[in-house]
């Protein structure tokens, strides 16, 4: 058990390179201060969850394979797709399986069954978290070119050629109309007590 445990700190550790790494494909774009793959996954899984509530899927279990879609880059780190010709990477269910090798069977099983079912793409769940996944790419690029960064339109449209859900296609037509502040505006123009909406 106590073997078990160290393990367990010691993958908790692993796991926190993702708010350090930066997400490289946004370097090529020429963003000077690019988001972390942490940054990126805790959207994902917001938009996961979001997705699966309008698809009738289980929100939570969308959530959690979000959660741990890019962990293997603790140890592969985020490859741009420039680099992917020229790289043979395991699979992300073999780097997975080497991370949570000692761990508590509960744990290890928990993260093996999130990442084989995303990297599946069978379940209604992980076609949720596979469209948060790009949908969360294509606001990160609109909020990047809204900034003065020119170079982001082809992250914008090779994720929408990739989106599956309806739900995930309406939301990325919304974003595409909506500024990024636009919902600031109808905050701050809102109501705040109920009695008062019209």
């Amino acid at each position: 058990m106590a073997n078990e445990t160290e393990r367990l700190a010691g993958f908790l550790y692993e796991i926190g390179l993702l708010k350090r790494y930066k997400r490289t494909g946004w370097l090529v774009a020429g963003v000077n201060a690019p988001e972390s793959i942490a940054d990126h996954s805790f959207r994902t899984a917001v938009i996961a969850s979001v997705l699966a509530a309008l698809e009738g899927a289980d929100p939570a279990r969308a959530a959690l394979l979000s959660l741990f879609h890019d962990s293997q880059e603790t140890r592969l780190t985020d490859l741009p797709y420039l680099a992917r010709p020229y790289v043979e990477k395991a699979p992300n269910e073999q780097v997975t399986e080497h991370q949570t090798r000692g761990l508590p069977e509960a744990v290890a099983a928990l993260i093996t069954g999130a990442v084989a079912e995303y990297e599946g793409k069978d379940s209604a769940e992980a076609l949720c978290a596979r469209d948060a996944d790009k949908l969360e790419c294509l606001i990160q690029a609109i909020e990047y070119r809204e900034q003065g960064n020119r170079n982001t339109q082809p992250w914008i449209d090779s994720s929408l050629a990739q989106l599956q859900t309806p739900s995930a296609k309406r939301l990325a037509e919304q974003t595409q109309k909506t500024g990024s502040l636009a919902w600031l505006t109808q905050a701050l123009n809102t109501p705040r007590n109920p009695e008062d909406l019209p």
